[in-house]
């Protein structure tokens, strides 16, 4: 099952991981903070930097997809409105990048942070690895 591993402190990740639960209706995708002992595990197994919870990542039959690559990918298994953000892939990457880094650079001033990650409800917590 995919992975996507997400900043659990940040308002703004947390915000899209319940629009990624809401109309991925088939259950595709797992979560893990990339402060959760599962993100770091991840993390270190494919090599990851730390600097590289500040952007979305995708883990999807071993291969791993970041920024909006990942954001891409997600899009493509969601119903709904969240689709519309596969059209970023007729972007040139440079540009759809640099807007991505750019709100991922400031998501804390922007959006708010939270002193801990998210502790999902019951109803979706077999969703979440720890």
């Amino acid at each position: 099952m995919p992975i996507i591993l997400f900043d659990g402190v940040c308002n703004f990740c947390n915000r899209t991981v319940n629009i990624i639960l809401k109309y991925d209706q088939d259950a595709h995708f797992q979560f893990a903070p990339s402060q959760s002992t599962a993100g770091i595990n991840l993390l270190q197994r494919f090599k990851l930097d730390q600097k590289a919870s500040a952007s979305v990542i995708l883990i999807d039959n071993e291969k791993v997809y970041t920024k909006t690559d990942a954001v891409i990918q997600i899009a493509n298994h969601l119903k709904g409105w969240p689709r519309l953000f596969m059209g970023l892939k007729y972007v040139p990457k440079f540009l759809r990048d640099f807007g991505y880094d750019l709100v991922a650079k400031n998501r804390y001033t922007l959006f708010g942070k939270r002193e801990t990650c998210r502790i999902p409800d019951a109803s979706i917590r077999h969703r979440f690895l720890e």
